[in-house]
């Protein structure tokens, strides 16, 4: 079998990245399917309860599709931000951003982002290199490494995001998915990446059943939704 480390073995696994995750869709047509491969399933009691930390007076949920720059976690930041200026703390602010479909690569710590190549799988670019991101560049970057033009500096990594009460979840559907056509393309078995994905998860990310059921659950809990890219 070929390494992955080489050049055109590298192109056969990103192309199977791509056929297999539209493939895989159709084994959706269950909703227990979502769950294969996994060692546990996500329980969606836990996930509802999560979604009980939704108290602030002013509620929105970002939907992140796709690495986007630095738009799905800019635009938290800019939220309270605003906000802060307008007469409402933090506290009086309740922020989910969902982390679904190609976006997912920004739930897990660095070892995945190496071990996986998410850079190159998802075209995730490091923001300041511009090249196809080795680690995860919103886990805890360094300080100062984000400017906003005419902000300046700001905070926009998941965990000082998470210091400002700021909720993210994960598609666990895409996890599925995903994580089966890489272990398709490095010969392993489907339930080990994922035993492995899930073992990498970042503190404090909840998975939810799939990104566009926790859209809907933050929706019913009355707040607005935003498309973050």
């Amino acid at each position: 079998m070929q390494e992955l480390n080489q050049p055109n073995a590298r192109r056969d696994f990103l192309g199977t990245v791509a056929a297999g995750a539209a493939v895989s869709l159709a084994a959706m047509a269950s909703p227990l399917s979502v769950f294969a491969g996994a060692e546990e399933k996500p329980d969606a009691s836990d996930a509802d309860k999560w979604f009980d930390n939704i108290t602030g007076k002013h509620r929105v949920v970002f939907d992140a599709t796709q690495p986007h720059e630095v738009m799905p976690f800019a635009w938290p930041r800019v939220f309270l931000m605003t906000n802060q200026a307008t007469g409402s703390t933090e506290k009086d602010c309740s922020v989910v951003v969902v982390l679904r479909h190609n976006a997912i690569p920004y739930a897990f710590e660095d070892r995945l982002w190496a071990d996986y190549k998410f850079g190159e799988m998802f075209k995730a670019d490091d923001p300041v290199t511009k090249a196809a991101a080795t680690r995860n560049p919103f886990w805890k970057p360094k300080e100062g490494a984000f400017k906003i033009p005419g902000f300046g500096v700001v905070q926009i990594g998941i965990n000082e995001l998470q210091a400002s009460g700021v909720m993210f979840c994960v598609c666990n559907a895409a996890m599925t998915v995903f994580s089966a056509v890489a272990a398709q393309g490095m010969g392993k078995k489907a339930e080990d990446v994922m035993a492995d994905w899930k073992k990498g998860l970042l503190p404090g990310i909840q998975i939810v059943p799939s990104g566009v059921w926790a859209l809907g659950r933050a929706q019913e809990h009355k707040c607005a939704y935003i498309f973050a890219g």
